[in-house]
């Protein structure tokens, strides 16, 4: 069917300016089922602000955001603040606000790999933990688009690499889009299947490995940034557990054999 190439969401031509700033100019982006799409720029770039207009927090100056019908969005902010003083568990976390039944919680606390956290305090998980726990409250909305920002900031590099392999399990079990905002394309370029390079305007597009060439991005990130990127490569034959921790894999002829 013809629809089913139409994007999940697009946005075209959008521009934003707030006074004097220009924060966005004439932008372009399309996301669809089954993708990684990861926008990466500087600090400053937009990035947050192409989010909110994509999840209609925020009105263009001019363009527009084309949605599919009924879309539904999970989305993981950069930051969230929960006060040191108020006792909440995981499980009322993922409750409030949620009409889901709380058999869900189970299924989806299990899809990201905290199932045990269910009744632990949330100000007293590590950055990984906190982390999956945000992904499991975006999941139970069931969404056909998820919008990480930042989602690994705060997070040491091998739990960063754990993150991202996950968010792509989920992708290919949920066939949801999912836009991720990254400053290291070195360490999603595994996991992305496009990326756009944002610096209020889209200066590039495309695979990981044509961006990394492309000069725009070696004049936004650097030369040492583009072949770092080059050679990287990741492989263990371990995986890492929510507290950072080194978890055996099986064998390679073993079930369940997780290769990356």
């Amino acid at each position: 069917m013809a629809g089913e190439n139409l994007p999940l969401i697009a946005a075209e031509a959008v521009t934003v300016r707030i006074g004097r700033s220009e924060l966005l100019s004439a932008v372009d982006l399309e996301l669809h089922r089954g993708e990684v799409v990861s926008l990466i720029g500087p600090n400053g770039a937009g990035k947050t602000t192409l989010l909110r207009v994509l999840l209609g927090v925020l009105k263009p100056t001019r363009g527009r955001v084309r949605r599919q019908p009924g879309l539904v969005i999970g989305y993981v902010p950069q930051r969230l603040h929960v006060d040191a003083v108020l006792p909440l568990t995981v499980e009322r976390f993922l409750t409030i606000g949620s009409s889901h039944r709380r058999l869900d919680l189970g299924a989806i606390l299990g899809e990201v790999g905290a199932g045990q956290l269910r009744q632990a305090l949330l100000q007293e998980l590590s950055g990984g933990e906190f982390q999956r726990v945000m992904l499991a409250r975006a999941l139970s909305r069931g969404p056909d688009v998820l919008i990480l920002d930042e989602p690994a900031q705060g997070i040491d590099f091998a739990g960063q690499l754990e993150l991202y392999a996950l968010i792509e399990r989920i992708r290919d079990r949920r066939g949801c889009g999912v836009l991720l905002v990254s400053h290291d394309l070195h360490v999603v370029m595994g996991t992305t299947d496009r990326v756009v390079c944002l610096n209020r305007h889209v200066c590039c597009s495309g695979q990981p490995e044509a961006v990394s060439r492309h000069p725009e991005y070696v004049g936004l990130f650097g030369a040492a940034a583009a072949a770092r990127l080059a050679v990287y490569s990741h492989a263990h034959d371990h995986a890492h557990g929510l507290a950072g921790e080194v978890v055996e894999l099986p064998a390679a002829d073993e079930p369940g054999r997780d290769a990356r």
